[in-house]
């Protein structure tokens, strides 16, 4: 009750409550002193709110408690799933931050909880959600060119799908790791392991109308000169950015998959061994650092091929039916 109180106070001198340190402390001293919580419970709870709290600075993104839905807790899984964060993991940090919004309704801090409606991610194997070529070409050619950020936007969603990129490579290609004559771009992937991945001409030729175009508008701001994409202030763009981007364009052409920038990374290596592509190729152009890795997608297109048998085999159909 003490505690309770004092918390009453601090926020109704600062004002509207945000996520921060000293919040932080108070919800661990709430749960050894009230709930008698052991100290290694404690940390670990602590610790996903503050991973959360990393997240939200480092994306720009208000931390106002209020001001945090549901979208928010969707994109910061989807960013922990670009960062190979297991489903176990995800499983763990997503009951920390249900624990911790319940703290803040109880408190009188928060009055929506936003991890409400958020379900536990699968801990069996994951077979990540794909788009077909249809479909992304559906999205890039909805992309409105006569934008400031049009061609940006459209050589963004270029790239992650001819490249397979994660997003955080997107995001930091340099234009020194161009090589435009032979069609390929040095990417810098995790543990600061590099690799060449050829780029298509087509594709190429739409990231250099955006280099030579739209780019050319925008003044660089100093540690900002040789990177690729960038917002109108000549700074970097960060992953919400594309993350957005991604939910608009699949809402804008009626998709309804659960997806992110991650499932162009997706789309790119299923539709390469559809077609036939070398699993190792595959790998090296992923940057996977084992070929276990990479055999998810080989299940997706196994899938594809059963389906496929199902539904234009005669015997199969009549078996179908």
């Amino acid at each position: 009750m003490a505690l309770r109180l004092v918390l009453f106070c601090i926020f109704a001198i600062m004002g509207s409550a945000s996520i921060n340190p000293s919040l932080i402390k108070h919800y661990a001293d709430y749960l050894r002193l009230e709930l008698s919580l052991s100290d290694n419970s404690v940390e670990a709870y602590c610790h996903d709110v503050h991973l959360f709290l990393q997240y939200l600075e480092a994306e720009a993104i208000s931390t106002e408690i209020n001001d945090i839905t549901q979208d928010t807790i969707e994109n910061f899984f989807a960013y922990l799933y670009d960062l190979n964060i297991g489903a176990s993991s995800q499983a763990r940090i997503l009951s920390g931050l249900k624990s911790f919004w319940r703290y803040l309704i109880q408190e009188d801090l928060a009055e929506l909880d936003p991890t409400e409606l958020i379900s536990s991610p699968s801990l069996g194997r994951h077979l990540p959600e794909v788009l077909s070529y249809e479909e992304i070409q559906k999205m890039i050619n909805s992309i409105d060119l006569s934008e400031p950020t049009g061609h940006r936007n459209k050589a963004m969603i270029e790239v992650m799908y001819c490249c397979g990129l994660r997003v955080s490579e997107l995001i930091n290609l340099q234009i020194s790791d161009i090589y435009k004559k032979d069609g390929f771009l040095r990417i810098l992937g995790k543990g600061s392991k590099e690799r060449l991945v050829p780029i298509g001409k087509s594709s190429l030729k739409i990231l250099y109308q955006y280099i030579e175009g739209a780019r050319k508008q925008i003044t660089p701001k100093p540690k900002y000169t040789d990177v690729v994409f960038l917002n109108s202030r000549g700074t970097g763009l960060t992953r919400q950015t594309v993350f957005l981007l991604v939910k608009e364009l699949a809402e804008r052409n009626g998709i309804k998959k659960t997806i992110s920038p991650h499932t162009f990374r997706h789309s790119f290596a299923t539709h390469l061994l559809e077609g036939g592509a070398n699993l190792l190729a595959v790998q090296q152009m992923l940057g996977h650092a084992s070929v276990s890795t990479t055999e998810i997608y080989t299940h997706i297109t196994d899938d594809l091929l059963r389906e496929t048998l199902l539904d234009y085999h005669p015997r199969m159909k009549k078996d179908k039916s």
